[in-house]
């Protein structure tokens, strides 16, 4: 399921600092571990960038999208969920802003919590990554017992 993340709210969630100069440029690999682990595209918000440094970015599946002074992550997410349309509710928002959640409600999209997603990451983080056990070596007699078989059919 795709995710349209607020970065600046997430941040602090997740033990990073708000007040570091690159606090986005941390969160955007974990973001990218938590696509690769289950498998999900995001799209993280971040507002108040300097001129010169609006920008969207694409890192994997997540997308950073630098909003100019004077606008707002919330405001760019809720007309991101306008140009979404009927589609919003293929799309979780992560935010532990009301008015983000209520522009998601209202567009019919999953809501999540800062905090929510933030423990949704660390068990992400957690499980063991889906690795066969499976040996798929035949024993002798197993070979034997195939080679007949296919012997019979041909038969």
């Amino acid at each position: 399921m795709p995710y349209l993340i607020d970065g600046h709210n997430l941040i602090p969630k997740l033990g990073l600092r708000l007040d570091s100069l690159d606090d986005e440029e941390q969160l955007i690999p974990r973001l990218q571990e938590f696509c690769r682990l289950r498998r999900a595209q995001v799209e993280v918000y971040f507002d108040g960038a300097p001129p010169g440094q609006v920008a969207t970015r694409k890192s994997g599946a997540v997308t950073a999208h630098f909003v100019r002074k004077g606008s707002s992550a919330d405001a760019a997410i809720e007309a991101r969920l306008t140009r979404l349309g009927k589609a919003a509710r293929n799309w979780k928002v992560v935010s532990s802003d009301r008015r983000v959640q209520g522009a998601a409600g209202a567009a019919h999209a999953g809501v999540l919590s800062s905090e929510d997603f933030a423990r949704e990451m660390s068990k992400a983080k957690a499980m063991p990554t889906s690795k066969s056990n499976h040996d798929a070596t035949l024993a002798p007699d197993e070979v034997e017992e195939w080679l007949d078989i296919f012997t019979r059919k041909k038969d």
